[in-house]
Order: structure tokens, then C-alpha cells, then sequence
């Protein structure tokens, strides 16, 4: 019995000291930060990446993730949505202009109180990804053309 405690006293040990030293790797301010803008966030995940921090979580049923500089501050909030979650007029705007398409990719980023979409288009030769400009139109960010192997 006292081998089975002290095997699971061992186990909570190394997962414990494992995640103290993931969060010792994060910047303290932008996890401070954090906590105080994302009071109720669940499943966070951090990864230090060179020049920014990206942080996971789950926030009213939503998976988001939150982009912070170096120095703790917040950059960016970013989220994947349906078509049905774009300014009227952006999806009246899509569904005209580039009916032949599927899309692949839509997400919304929010950052400096600014709302901005991008969605990646696909048909059978083309990859096109647009950006918002505003809540009114689009423009082509990047187009590719599909290798026809």
C-alpha cells in the first residue's frame, strides 16, 4: 500500500513540477495579463513562440486564441467562425462575387479595436484568401494557383 502511495505521490510530483516549469517559461505579465482580461477561460495552453506568445483557451464555450508581445501586452484575439458570423455584406459580397469557390478557412481577428476577416477560397485550380477592408469589401491578400498533377 505504502509503495502505491508513494508511486502516486511520485506521479503528481513530476506532473506538477512539469507544469510549474512550462508556466516559469511564459512571461509573467502576459500571464497576468491574461488572467485578469480572461477571468473565466478554461483549457489554456501557452507556447512561447520567438517573437510573441500564443495562448489557447476556451472562453464561452469558444475556442480563441490570444497573441501577446514580448512585453505582456495583449496584440491580437483570434477566433475561427462560420460563414454566417461575417458582416452582411462581406458574405452577400463573397457568395457574388466568387460563387465557384469553397471556403476553407475563416477566422476573425480583433485587435486595437478593429475587427478585421480573412477567408481562404478554393475551387478546383485556385486558392485565393481575402482580408476585410472594414465591414464593407475585400481585398485579395494572397492568390495561388493549384499544381495539376
Amino acid at each position: 500500500m505504502k509503495k502505491v502511495i508513494l508511486s502516486l505521490a511520485t506521479v503528481l510530483m513530476i506532473g506538477i513540477s512539469a507544469f510549474a516549469s512550462k508556466n516559469d517559461e511564459v512571461n509573467q505579465l502576459a500571464v497576468n495579463n491574461f488572467n485578469r482580461e480572461f477571468v473565466s477561460a478554461r483549457n489554456i495552453v501557452w507556447e512561447q513562440k520567438q517573437d510573441y506568445l500564443k495562448v489557447t483557451f476556451t472562453l464561452n464555450e469558444q475556442v480563441l486564441f490570444a497573441y501577446y508581445n514580448n512585453n505582456g501586452d495583449l496584440q491580437a484575439i483570434v477566433r475561427n467562425i462560420v460563414s454566417s458570423q461575417l458582416p452582411i455584406n462581406l458574405l452577400t459580397d463573397v457568395k457574388k462575387d466568387y460563387s465557384g469557390f469553397w471556403i476553407s478557412d475563416l477566422f476573425e481577428i480583433a485587435s486595437d479595436d478593429q475587427t478585421t476577416y480573412y477567408v481562404t477560397l478554393e475551387n478546383a485550380d485556385k486558392k485565393i484568401v481575402l482580408r476585410s477592408n472594414g465591414a464593407d469589401s475585400w481585398d485579395v491578400y494572397a492568390k495561388t494557383k493549384k499544381n495539376m498533377e
